[in-house]
């Protein structure tokens, strides 16, 4: 802790709490990208003659190539500085946001999203990992989840302005646009504002492994393979049938593209409201009993869309299944930033990209299942899926917890 600073409320100092509001603001922008074609995508259909299943590869393209750079980034973050990386990444997205707004066609679309999922690589994993080098561990799950109203709130947001924005005569073009100016913005402030330090090296002072050398260790740890299929699992069965809500609410019940991704966007409120009361809640559960119980409350949800209740319950739903979700999810996350302390940036980035490769693979089974079987299918799986998923988690963590208490 700096000398002369006084520790925040949560245990970070003042300073540590500026930097992390940078960082949100960060995220808040990666996050709308990420989330911003979920409510596009019968526009996209309809502007480009194109199955809603076919148009999803706007999104695909973006996670594929989001989960692959992943491989780069966490170690030229642990290599080079987590900061430096994020400029460089944000300025990337600004770029690549600018290109998907003026791009002629389809194709040109899906490469300039995959361009900018590149670039968006950068972001909120290294922003994880320098709150994992910076934030004491008993101090790290409720400074992660502050950290997290950011990509939440850009997640919400992206959503709302994706169903806006499609029903608008500007279109997706006007989105994209926006989104380019923002991300120059925070790119820009956090060029001036948070010091970047200087290169890291690894202890003893010596060179820093190979790019592959970091990987191989990090996936040689036995809990962090469990983290990393674990948060795989998550974004198959969560994020990818995720994406097609909105299009769901509009087929089934008539409702506006903006009033359905309103809804949905709901899911990053559920998400704010866990973050908000993250200390209690991990005082009060624990970490087995969170993992389980978000497991139990997203499947529970899915089930509920399942049995097709009337469109507005389809607000509370989907405010309880983000709730669910970060009582799952930031625990996952809590432990991706220890996973392997020494290339912190590596473990956090494997970790998203095991996230958002699973996303990806999600978005292409849904899209497949969508336009041969229907909803119902994909509402079905993840709803068996995901409380499995809890439980597993749960158990494997209980298992650790007994094995560490006997060492």
């Amino acid at each position: 802790m700096s000398a002369g600073v006084p520790p925040s409320s949560s245990g970070t100092t003042r300073a540590q709490d500026a930097a992390i509001l940078l960082l949100a603001s960060a995220a808040f922008f990666s996050g709308a990208a990420l989330r911003v074609c979920d409510a596009m995508l019968p526009r996209l259909a309809a502007d480009f003659d194109i199955a809603p299943g076919v148009a999803g590869q706007v999104i695909i393209g973006f996670s594929v190539a989001y989960g692959l750079m992943q491989l780069l980034f966490g170690p030229l973050g642990d290599r080079y500085g987590k900061t430096r990386m994020m400029c460089v990444a944000l300025y990337g997205c600004a770029i690549a946001a600018l290109a998907s707004t003026l791009a002629p066609g389809f194709g040109a679309l899906v490469l300039a999203r995959a361009l900018w999922g590149m670039a968006a690589a950068g972001v909120i994993p290294l922003a994880m990992a320098w709150i994992g080098d910076n934030v004491d561990y008993a101090d790290r799950q409720a400074t992660l989840a502050r950290f997290l109203t950011g990509t939440l709130s850009g997640m919400a947001a992206g959503q709302l302005a994706g169903g806006l924005f499609a029903d608008s005569a500007i279109g997706w073009r006007g989105a994209f646009a926006l989104l380019a100016v923002g991300f120059c913005a925070v790119a820009t402030l956090l060029l001036l504002r948070v010091p970047h330090g200087p290169v890291p090296l690894a202890s003893g002072g010596q060179p820093r492994a190979s790019f592959l050398d970091q990987l191989r260790g990090v996936l040689q740890v036995p809990w962090a393979r469990v983290v990393l299929l674990t948060v795989g699992i998550e974004g198959v069965f969560l994020l990818g049938p995720m994406s097609y809500l909105p299009s769901l609410l509009h087929q089934r019940h008539g409702i506006a593209l903006a009033t359905a991704a309103a809804m949905i966007a709901l899911y990053g409120i559920g998400g704010l409201v866990y973050a908000l009361t993250a200390r209690r809640i991990v005082a009060a559960l624990g970490e087995q009993r969170m993992a389980l119980c978000g497991g139990l409350v997203m499947g529970a949800c899915y089930l509920a869309w399942l049995l097709a209740p009337p469109w507005w319950l389809s607000a509370p739903i989907a405010l309880a299944l983000g709730f669910g979700t970060y009582l799952f999810h930031n625990t996952l996350q809590t432990h991706a930033t220890q996973m392997a302390p020494g290339a912190r940036g590596t473990s956090v980035s494997l970790f998203s990209f095991c996230l958002f490769g699973g996303q990806a693979l999600g978005v292409t089974l849904s899209g497949w299942t969508v336009d041969h079987l229907g909803y119902r299918p994909m509402l079905a799986t993840a709803a068996l899926a995901l409380p499995l998923a809890g439980w597993g988690f749960a158990t494997a963590l209980r298992r650790r917890a007994g094995i560490l208490a006997s060492t």
